[in-house]
């Protein structure tokens, strides 16, 4: 690739494959990987990809095709392509690059037990970058590469401090997995989990933190008490592998079960950005509501090395990974060799802004121009910038196995053209029949036909209502879920939840929704289909929202250009 000021390494390498080669760890375990470098004497940088998934398929020779999940597969497909994630080693090899592909313990032909991102996950992926830098075909420094699993286990490698450690390019990551993943807040989303587990983890010999580290009468007692649960009673799956916690990969839904609060067991699967010191390359994309994106933001809010993200449209990349290809390797020539590409004299963030259909770039996150600006929900189903009136009231909804109810409220029409990017937040004031609600709340643009679109989502568990106070910021809450706090029937509690950002630019004539319910929305589409799969409560319960002067719902939302005289009652029309 070649620019008036700058050009990549050259391709002038031929490709050589070295197929099953055995790495040792520190404890005599070996680690399975493919090394597939320069066909030549030289010393070359190192990029590793270091993943549970089928080894073979990481460089397998079949044409890219679009992302499809576990469950909307492409009609003539017999297997999903989620997991080829490691990208073109012809790509970076034939420009002076190794590429070390590496299973994780317990996975593939890996020796060993595997952990889901526990402390020896981290320990052996300090143990690979090491083992890598001495080799005689590389020059002692090493690099990490990929999305989704590739790109979680960066910033986790990372903060060991591997010393030939030099950089990360891993956008599309999660970064705390009881938040971002398994526990959107507070509420299980289970269903994912369990089809990734079974159809892309790579022969998973599985080890149960829980039955490793707990006393055998708690463990089981324990297992036995969540089998009385009603709401994990509807669902096969969990009682399966509550009953069979030791068969295949029952054991890591088990430990998901057994820690429904933010405990140790998550502590080491949070990202402890503080001791991460190496330039990262991170980001994600607006589609990816319920596993990726939350990560992106977090990451660039607190890291504090050098960095870059960016925030793609709402399609998750082809596979075999094959996009940000020259974005990487510019990322990698500047930090491993040297190049004075001019990489990091560009502007830091790159969002997508649907609607616009391009690229935004920004320096920061928030944007600094943002007005956060409440939108009241009213009687009527209106959502409006208009404070209360005396006299107005509450909306109520039912839910129980016998009927999902929700309710929606909608904006006027937006007069002009209204750009919306950042962290969104609901307020809700709410009683309820049962002593819990579990909060299902979604964003949709409606154009002016009435078609509605999906743009983003937010959940919160009613007695995990407790912030944060620390971390929480006046536009974004921050849930502790260290405790639960059951609600008492009938007494009204406020409810701050959290909606994952977004980027959108509403055009004249659209309106937004607000839509509130608890229990998923129906999947559209693969992308949608992540973000699904939470558990149900079984219980009646009749939910109630209050909209008044006492209790003031809202939804408050990140304006960065337009809606200057604000909402007009009948979208503003012309009197001619």
């Amino acid at each position: 690739m070649i620019g008036r000021n700058w050009q990549t390494s050259e391709r002038r390498y031929d490709v050589l494959v070295e197929r099953d080669v055995k790495i040792p760890m520190r404890d005599g375990t070996i680690l399975n990987a493919d090394v597939i470098r320069p066909k030549s004497e030289e010393r070359f940088p190192a990029i590793l990809g270091y993943f549970p998934y089928n080894l073979d398929m990481q460089s397998a020779p079949i044409h890219t095709d679009s992302f499809s999940s576990v469950v909307f597969k492409h009609p003539n497909q017999e297997k999903a392509n989620a997991s080829i994630e490691a990208g073109d080693s012809n790509f970076y090899v034939r420009r002076g690059y190794v590429h070390v592909l590496v299973n994780i313990r317990g996975t593939g032909k890996s020796e060993g037990k595997y952990t889901f991102i526990g402390p020896q996950e981290l320990q052996d992926g300090y143990d690979v970058i090491e083992w890598i830098a001495v080799q005689s075909w590389c020059d002692g420094q090493v690099a990490m590469f990929g999305v989704s699993y590739f790109a979680w286990i960066q910033q986790y490698v990372a903060s060991t401090n591997p010393p030939h450690l030099k950089c990360l390019f891993g956008p599309w990551a999660s970064t705390d997995l009881y938040r971002d993943g398994v526990y959107h807040g507070g509420v299980l989303a289970y269903k994912f989990w369990r089809n990734w587990s079974l159809t892309e983890l790579s022969k998973p010999r599985m080890e149960g933190y829980c039955k490793t580290n707990w006393a055998k009468d708690k463990y089981q007692e324990a297992i036995q008490e969540l089998l009385q649960d009603e709401d994990i009673l509807a669902c096969p799956e969990l009682v399966d592998a509550l009953k069979n916690p030791d068969v295949g990969s029952n054991p890591l839904l088990v430990d998901f079960l057994l820690n429904p609060l933010d405990n140790d067991f998550w502590q080491q699967r949070k990202v402890d950005y503080d001791k991460v010191k190496v330039p990262a390359y991170i980001g994600g994309c607006w589609g990816h509501i319920g596993l990726h994106l939350p990560g992106a933001f977090r990451s660039w809010e607190k890291l504090k090395t050098p960095k870059k993200m960016i925030i793609g449209p709402a399609a998750y990349l082809d596979r075999p990974l094959y996009q940000l290809q020259y974005e990487s390797l510019r990322w990698f020539d500047y930090w491993m060799k040297g190049i004075d590409n001019g990489i990091m004299e560009e502007t830091p963030i790159k969002l997508w802004i649907n609607g616009t259909d391009e690229f935004k770039e920004v320096d920061d996150w928030p944007l600094p121009q943002t007005k956060w600006t409440p939108f009241y929900l009213h009687e009527n189903n209106l959502l409006f910038e208009h404070e209360y009136r005396v006299n107005e009231g509450y909306s109520s909804f039912e839910d129980s196995p016998w009927g999902r109810g929700d309710l929606e409220f909608y904006t006027p029409s937006f007069v002009e053209n209204t750009e919306v990017v950042g962290p969104v937040q609901v307020t809700l004031y709410a009683s309820a029949t049962d002593t819990d609600i579990l909060w299902f709340t979604s964003l949709w643009v409606v154009d002016p036909e009435g078609k509605e679109k999906l743009i983003t989502r937010g959940w919160l568990k009613g007695s995990h209502r407790i912030l944060n106070l620390k971390e929480s910021k006046p536009w974004q809450p921050i849930l502790s879920h260290v405790k639960e706090e059951k609600l008492v029937a009938g007494e009204i509690y406020e409810f701050k939840i959290e909606i994952v950002p977004t980027g959108n630019l509403f055009r004249a004539g659209c309106k937004l929704k607000l839509k509130i319910s608890c229990t998923d929305d129906p999947p559209k589409h693969s992308m949608e289909g992540i973000g699904v799969g939470h558990i149900r409560s079984q219980k009646a319960n009749r939910i109630t929202i209050y909209h008044n002067e006492d209790y003031p719902s809202n939804l408050l939302l990140p304006i960065t250009r337009g809606n200057t005289l604000g909402m007009f009652r009948f979208g503003a029309k012309p009197y001619l």
